[in-house]
């Protein structure tokens, strides 16, 4: 029955101990966080628009419609800085966290 799967390595003996997995997780994290903030956004403008669109000259609604939409861009704003200061920190430490070089056999 486990001849189906194939062979299957023990990862221990390919394991390192100088922090590479540490930046390979905090690396899919940053892609993570920037995937779900694009999605947000994306939602949040369109039912910002629609609330625009469906506002019918109400000044509060005309107002909540622009406030989400600025939280929206301030937010995708603060991810953008999150990458920025990634790429400064692998910059200046050496260390690519956002690219992380992964060894193996």
């Amino acid at each position: 029955m486990l001849g189906i799967l194939g062979n299957i390595t023990n990862p221990t003996a390919y394991a390192s101990s100088n922090g590479e997995g540490l930046f390979m997780f905090i690396s899919n994290l940053f892609k993570f966080a920037g995937v779900i903030a694009s999605i947000v956004l994306i939602f949040r403008l369109i039912t910002a628009g629609y609330t625009y669109l469906t506002a019918q000259g109400d000044p509060k609604k005309f107002q909540q419609a622009g406030d989400t939409i600025t939280q929206s861009v301030m937010g995708l704003v603060v991810v953008a800085g999150a990458f920025i200061i990634a790429g400064l920190v692998a910059r200046f430490t050496g260390i690519n966290i956002l690219n992380p070089t992964i060894y193996g056999p």
